[in-house]
């Protein structure tokens, strides 16, 4: 069974969030064994200088990469990654199982994204939208195009 791991930055405080990410977990069993890893944000001041936010990055980046499964293909959601739709996504999906990956990597940066190095190293970055979310939505709605991807993938009835 293909192995998924989701690394988030930054924890779920709302109960609505944490539910709806735990109801695409519990869905996902069926298709994939899913790790989904929390890690905490780094903390900084009210209004941070560009030169914090960056340190925080880079320190959140060396978390990131220490809890990355080796061997594993690694997509980051970044703003100026590719828009794809759900069957592109579900595409993805499937050529890195016929490819026999071992793991496949989802990376969700916290609330000032992932920093440079982590979006360069990966194979593949990923944009949810033009738009802006907050990262703990982005956490649903990645699981959500996940599952939908595999029901894709299976030809089941819940893309539509």
């Amino acid at each position: 069974m293909l192995r998924v791991t989701v690394i988030c930055v930054g924890k779920l405080k709302e109960k609505f969030y944490a539910q709806a990410a735990a109801e695409y977990v519990k869905r996902l069993g069926r298709y994939c064994k899913l790790d989904l890893i929390e890690l905490p944000e780094q903390r900084l001041p009210d209004a941070p200088a560009p030169a914090e936010i960056e340190r925080a990055l880079f320190r959140e980046a060396g978390v990131i990469r220490g809890k990355i499964p080796p061997a594993s293909c690694v997509a980051a959601l970044c703003i100026e990654g590719q828009l794809r739709s759900s069957e592109e996504l579900a595409q993805l999906l499937g050529s890195w199982q016929q490819r026999g990956e071992k793991g496949l990597v989802f990376i969700i940066g916290g609330s000032y994204g992932l920093h440079p190095s982590v979006k360069s190293e990966a194979q593949v970055r990923l944009s949810m939208s033009p738009m802006t979310f907050p990262h703990h939505l982005a956490r649903v709605m990645l699981l959500e195009q996940i599952y939908r991807g595999f029901q894709i993938l299976e030809g089941g009835k819940y893309h539509k």
